[in-house]
């Protein structure tokens, strides 16, 4: 009892020093693109020379765009004069040039640079005058900018009320207890702050690149993973507190035999979100410590806080169920002896009709599409979408948003004649030169919408050409530019890091199990599980309308389905491996199914309903993830970890154990019913 108080008075003085300091997190959040894109990218080094050659040169620029159907008239050009004189008095620099028309005589177009997002929301106040008729959007860089902000206004606020909502509901309804689920929950919430509050010191003097999407994902993560260990610890806990007088004894008995479980799905995620390290994209670098963090602060206050709490506050924290020492728990045939009846009388039949079955879901991989455009990333349109659309109808695709060359300046002439001749490129322009007249910029203006395959298709011929100039040193950045690289080096980092996170799962289960058999089918029904996954949520994103993920979806995807769907593995696995020690294979494996199967469909259900609270967010790539995640756990745990794992085990068995002595022992036992006496 008294080490319980210890350990309650460290946390506490822990959480006194560092909790008021997860408020401040947003001091250290950045949204510059040069700190999420790849350093060694050329649209990277492209913007980095413009900064220092042309400061301000990244400034957003507002784009209005004013459009009627069937011809403008005297009245709306004579309230486009007007817009711009307003615009003049907001616009940095306060100069605005003349509006530009369409070649339908159905447009015109200003575009001037803006100091920051609230300007943007006077730019759209000033257009509510406009004539009846006369159709007025934002958008351009600024106008991006704002509704970006506006659409993630107390995103993180309402994620974080949605998880610990969802979260408190779950464990509700595992415990049936109306206080016990206070204490997971609290200790949950507890390491969400912490891993904040660490989260805002390295990124204050570490130099850690932090965004707000990778704050939502390590507060998703925390809630999710670090309620799945306080589910497994309590599970052992309240079987121990029947068998123990004491629940210091009782508790200590129950960390030392969880512990390596959880140790085990803490160190595989740990280790596998640091294996983004090896990604050229600079926010997914970023993630792994930033992940890794939570994992860790997770782990440490579900083994030592929520223990110390549990123990402190007593029995009656299970009330209406008290676990009383000496007394049988409640035995009933559950679901999951039904489960283990249905896997022990026919294993072969049972994982290979499974198989297929995963195998067919991951057909719908095909209707995945890679690479999502900006008017793509809203679950409803906003401003800036709707007006870029209308600048792609009436004018060159390229308009709002031209391809930025920097070169030296005694080569302009060569390198603006080398844009016009390049194929897909209406017209480029030197802009700019720099201050100590070494540098030129030049904006080409593509043919087709930034977004698009044939202006991606543009970029590459334009690189090619404008390197060509010789001494020009040029470089071409722009959105398109970005969209170009992001993608190449994306799919570099799904070719180098979803290896390396496998092979982190396969070593911790091989020396968590000491077994070799095992672990390597046990790592390939999690690449199974995944595809799976994927080729569920490609069917489900076609209904939806939304079919097209962002290049890094499918290893964010992997990572969190390979590292948190091994944790049922290894839950499963590791009680498998205490009760084989008595029973033989295929008894201590059913029994392991059923000693289980309720933590790990808690766990699951929990898991779940965290990442589902993304759905809540008007982004596409948000709801995508968190579909993906949900749909992909609860595939993991009511498929793959209930039904064909088990049915695999049994039916290759003691040879699953090799090289360890599990192996050597005597062939299954013909099959028999799974007998209600079975822990559950």
């Amino acid at each position: 009892m008294r080490r319980a108080v210890a350990v309650l008075g460290l946390w506490l003085v822990a959480g006194f020093l560092l909790l008021p300091l997860a408020g401040k997190i947003g001091d250290v959040t950045s949204s510059d693109p040069a700190l999420v894109l790849p350093q060694d990218a050329e649209a990277t080094r492209a913007l980095l020379r413009a900064r220092e050659a042309f400061p301000g040169v990244d400034t957003p620029t507002a784009v209005v765009v004013y459009v009627r159907d069937g011809g403008l008239t005297d009245a709306d050009r004579s309230a486009v004069d007007a817009d711009r004189t307003v615009f003049e008095r907001l616009a940095t620099g306060h100069v605005v040039g003349p509006a530009t028309a369409s070649r339908d005589g159905q447009a015109l177009l200003l575009s001037f640079p803006v100091a920051d997002k609230a300007v943007v929301k006077q730019v759209k106040a000033a257009l509510s005058d406009s004539p009846a008729g006369l159709r007025a959007e934002v958008t351009g860089s600024a106008g991006a900018l704002s509704d970006l902000d506006d659409a993630g206004q107390g995103a993180d606020a309402t994620l974080f009320i949605a998880a610990a909502g969802i979260v408190a509901v779950l464990l509700l309804l595992t415990y049936r207890s109306p206080v016990l689920w206070v204490v997971p929950l609290l200790a949950a919430v507890v390491a969400s702050q912490l891993s904040s509050a660490l989260v805002y010191l390295m990124g204050r003097h570490l130099d850690l690149t932090v965004t707000s999407d990778l704050t939502t994902m390590m507060t998703v993560l925390v809630f999710g993973a670090g309620t799945d260990y306080a589910l497994l610890l309590i599970a052992r806990y309240r079987e121990e507190l029947h068998l123990h007088p004491d629940r210091t004894t009782a508790m200590s008995v129950a960390v030392r035999r969880s512990f390596p479980a959880i140790l085990a799905s803490a160190a595989t995620v740990s280790v596998g979100v640091l294996c983004l390290l090896a990604a050229r994209m600079n926010d997914m670098r970023s993630f792994a410590p930033i992940a890794a963090t939570g994992i860790i602060v997770s782990f440490a206050v579900m083994t030592t806080l929520l223990p110390a709490m549990l123990v402190l506050l007593g029995r009656w924290l299970f009330w209406p169920f008290v676990p009383r020492f000496g007394a049988a728990p409640v035995v009933r045939r559950t679901f999951w002896h039904r489960a283990a009846d249905l896997v022990g009388r026919r294993p072969r039949m049972l994982w290979t009709v499974t198989a297929l079955v995963l195998v067919a879901l991951g057909l719908g991989v095909s209707g995945l599409r890679l690479g999502q455009s900006t008017s793509q990333m809203y679950t409803t349109e906003v401003g800036s979408v709707a007006g870029q659309h209308l600048i792609d109808r009436h004018y060159a695709g390229g308009v709002s948003s031209p391809a930025l060359i920097v070169a030296t300046s005694s080569t302009v002439d060569g390198v603006v004649a080398a844009a016009k001749g390049t194929g897909g490129v209406a017209d480029a322009t030197a802009t700019g030169r720099s201050a100590d007249g070494r540098w030129v910029s030049v904006a080409a203006t593509l043919t087709d919408p930034p977004d698009s395959p044939a202006a991606k298709a543009t970029i590459d011929r334009l690189r090619a050409a404008v390197h060509a100039v010789p001494g020009a040193d040029a470089l071409v950045g722009g959105e398109t530019a970005v969209a170009v690289d992001v993608g190449r080096a994306s799919e570099r980092d799904n070719l180098v890091v979803v290896p390396l996170i496998l092979a982190v799962v396969l070593v911790v289960l091989v020396l968590l199990l000491r077994a070799l058999v095992a672990p390597l089918l046990l790592a390939a029904s999690v690449a199974v599980s995944y595809v799976a996954a994927m080729g569920l949520c490609g069917l489900v994103f076609q209904a939806l309308g939304h079919p097209n993920i962002v290049h890094g979806m499918p290893l964010y995807a992997w990572l969190f389905l390979t590292t948190l769907g091994v944790d049922y593995t290894i839950f499963l696995m590791t009680r498998a491996r205490e009760e084989v020690a008595t029973r033989g294979n295929r008894d201590g494996m059913l029994t392991a199914l059923v000693a289980t199967g309720g933590v790990i469909t808690s766990a699951g259900l929990v898991l779940a309903g965290t990442f589902g609270v993304l759905v809540l967010l008007p982004f596409v790539a948000a709801v995508q993830m968190g579909l993906i995640v949900a749909l992909g756990v609860l595939l993991d745990t009511f498929v793959v970890r209930t039904l064909l794992v088990p049915a695999l085990a049994i039916d290759v068995g003691p040879r699953l154990w090799w090289p360890s002595r599990h192996a050597h022992q005597p062939a299954a036992p013909p099959p028999a019913r799974v007998t209600a006496g079975l822990p559950g």
